[in-house]
């Protein structure tokens, strides 16, 4: 997808051309849930001036009562047409930054904050941090009122060829929509669980892949539907199989355009960036746990025996650790985090795991825990040996780790740090407080 800034003329010919009606205004809340206000078109030079007002206490994590008039400045690189037409005429639709009435960029919204971190990345000389997103879904049929039932689509499995079932028919349609769209779709295939889907598209700098993993989101819910599905992100929906994760590839770019991670002659071809990179995503591993696996169900997801990591390790060769080193080189040289989940908030998550690779430069971090093993087939005294560390185990835990690293608290603004935490708190202890159907049937007759 190109960085092309719109300027207000060609907004005003496409808006012509493509029988724009409505514009939706999107924006990013603290919890990841993408926020939107409609407009009629005739407010288009409203929005285009910066002009646009909306009520910040009503969003989750913004502000309270008191200051609460927040501007939407529109970002006119990610404007685009939804392709599905509406009877009343076609939306389109902007992503914004979230602006004071000051005219600073409010430090509460995720935007701003990603927008920070590269700023500090950029200081440090390099151009672009690149992100290739793998973001994995679950279609579960509705009922009849249209709310989600248990109930799967399909009994296919990996890379299945046969056109068995509607959920194949919806997945062409969310690839054909996203590349209508100018998304760079690389694969869209049938995952390990029943059900179960991923769509993976072309890397691009970090702003622009939280803005897509945003979009894709949307995209696919909204064709779902159409289909009688509920399309899910929640990184467990069901025991007993495979969770959906949202791998980040990530890379480093260079001045001149070159890959930051590749060096020609060291034998594993990585530069002495890529290793202090990784050897700051080894150290923060446990803090940045918190903010790309942030709900009570990651943790579900997170457990030996279902391909997710679980250990604190990085490898060329294995799919067991948490960071992979994916086999191409030159441009393609890249470091794979397999823990985020896609319940993470794409612009914290990014900020986090660059921030965590800084650090790594800054202090020039060694690459700990190259393990070449499978980890599962370890026992703890073998892994012990080696000194590799579990993953938190339970959100509860991973904020603990998040409240004691001063680097990784520093990847979000202090407003949205401390919103998250009291967010997250709650969450937990609301989780604490519920009795489930797995204690009933373990401990009612037991005791």
């Amino acid at each position: 997808m190109g960085k092309h800034v719109f300027t207000k003329d060609e907004v005003r010919q496409m808006v012509k051309d493509e029988d724009i009606h409505f514009l939706r205004v999107m924006f990013t809340d603290l919890l990841g849930t993408i926020k939107s206000v409609d407009l009629p078109v005739s407010q288009l030079d409203k929005l285009m001036d910066n002009k646009i007002m909306f009520d910040g206490s009503s969003i989750d994590g913004f502000v309270r009562i008191e200051e609460s008039d927040m501007y939407l400045y529109p970002d006119m690189s990610t404007w685009l047409a939804f392709p599905w037409g509406a009877e009343h005429g076609k939306v389109a639709r902007v992503i914004c930054s979230v602006y004071k009435t000051d005219g600073t960029p409010f430090e509460g919204d995720p935007r701003n904050n990603l927008k920070r971190v590269l700023e500090d990345m950029r200081k440090m000389g390099f151009k672009d941090f690149n992100i290739g997103p793998e973001p994995e879904f679950f279609l579960f049929k509705t009922d009849e009122k249209g709310n989600p039932t248990t109930n799967l689509n399909d009994k296919e499995n990996y890379f299945d060829m046969e056109p068995a079932d509607p959920g194949e028919d919806c997945r062409r349609d969310i690839v054909l929509a996203l590349e209508k769209m100018g998304f760079d779709v690389e694969a869209a295939h049938h995952e390990v669980a029943p059900g179960q889907h991923e769509v993976d598209f072309k890397y691009s700098d970090a702003l622009e892949a939280a803005d897509n993993i945003q979009t894709f989101k949307f995209v696919v819910k909204t064709i779902a539907k159409k289909y009688g599905f509920h399309a899910t992100f929640m990184p467990k929906p069901l025991s007993g199989i495979n969770g959906s994760g949202m791998h980040l590839n990530m890379s480093l770019f260079s001045q001149d355009g070159t890959n930051a991670f590749f060096d020609e002659n060291d034998k594993d071809k990585l530069s002495a960036t890529a290793y202090h990179f990784l050897g700051g995503l080894m150290k923060h591993a446990r803090s940045y746990t918190a903010i790309c696996n942030p709900i009570v169900n990651s943790y579900k997801r997170l457990v030996p025996g279902y391909e997710a990591p679980v250990y604190v390790a990085w490898s060329t060769s294995n799919r067991s650790p948490l960071v992979r080193i994916p086999s191409d080189r030159g441009m393609g040289t890249r470091l794979e985090l397999r823990s985020a989940d896609p319940s993470a908030n794409p612009y914290l998550a990014i900020a986090a795991v660059l921030e965590a690779g800084l650090d790594g430069l800054r202090n020039n971090l060694p690459p700990i825990h190259n393990v070449d093993e499978n980890i599962y087939t370890m026992t703890k005294a073998e892994r012990a040996e080696k000194d590799i560390h579990d993953l938190p185990d339970t959100l509860h835990n991973a904020l603990k780790s998040l409240a004691n690293d001063e680097v990784i608290k520093s990847s979000m603004s202090e407003h949205l740090y401390n919103s998250f935490m009291e967010a997250k708190t709650r969450e937990y202890a609301s989780y604490r407080q519920h009795v489930s159907d797995w204690e009933r049937q373990h401990y009612m007759e037991q005791y």
